[in-house]
C-alpha cells in the first residue's frame, strides 16, 4: 500500500510538471492572440467612431504589453558599454494614437489608417493562431507516439 501511495504521489507530481511545461510551451502564442485580439476591438471601435466628433483613436501597445505579460523589460545599465537586456515587467497599457492630418470636430481617427492597422492585426492573428495549432498538433503528435 505503501507503494502505492509513492507510485501514485510521484505521478501526479509528474503530470503536474507536464502541464506545466506544455504551458510554458503555447504560453508566447496564446499571450499574442489575447493581445491581438483586444487590439482588434480597440480597433474595430476607432473604426465604427470615425466620424464622432471629439473621440480620440487608441492603440494597443502590443510589443510592450507582450514583453510585460512574459514577464520581460530592459534592465538599466550603468555604462554606455554594456548591453540591455531583457527582465522583469514593463508598463503596459492602450495609448491615445497621434493623428497625422488634424481634423476639425477633435476626432483623431484616421479611416485608412486604421483599416491598415486592423487588417495588418488580424493577419496577425491569424499567424498567431497557425501557429499555436501547429503546436498543439505537434503535442498531440508525441502523445500518440507518431
Amino acid at each position: 500500500m505503501a507503494r502505492y501511495l509513492q507510485y501514485s504521489h510521484q505521478t501526479t507530481l509528474e503530470i503536474g510538471q507536464l502541464v506545466k511545461s506544455i504551458q510554458e510551451h503555447l504560453q508566447f502564442h496564446s499571450e499574442a492572440l489575447a493581445l491581438r485580439s483586444q487590439r482588434n476591438e480597440i480597433l474595430a471601435s476607432n473604426i465604427a467612431n470615425a466620424a464622432t466628433p471629439n473621440f480620440k483613436a487608441k492603440d494597443l501597445k502590443f510589443d510592450e504589453m507582450m514583453q510585460a505579460k512574459l514577464g520581460l523589460g530592459e534592465i538599466q545599465t550603468t555604462d554606455a558599454r554594456h548591453f540591455t537586456v531583457a527582465s522583469g515587467p514593463l508598463d503596459e497599457g492602450i495609448g491615445f494614437r497621434q493623428n497625422i492630418t488634424p481634423s476639425k470636430d477633435g476626432n483623431t481617427v484616421e479611416l485608412h489608417v486604421e483599416q491598415m492597422q486592423f487588417s495588418e492585426n488580424v493577419m496577425r492573428y491569424q499567424t498567431s493562431l497557425e501557429f499555436l495549432n501547429r503546436k498543439i498538433a505537434g503535442l498531440r503528435s508525441a502523445i500518440k507516439g507518431e
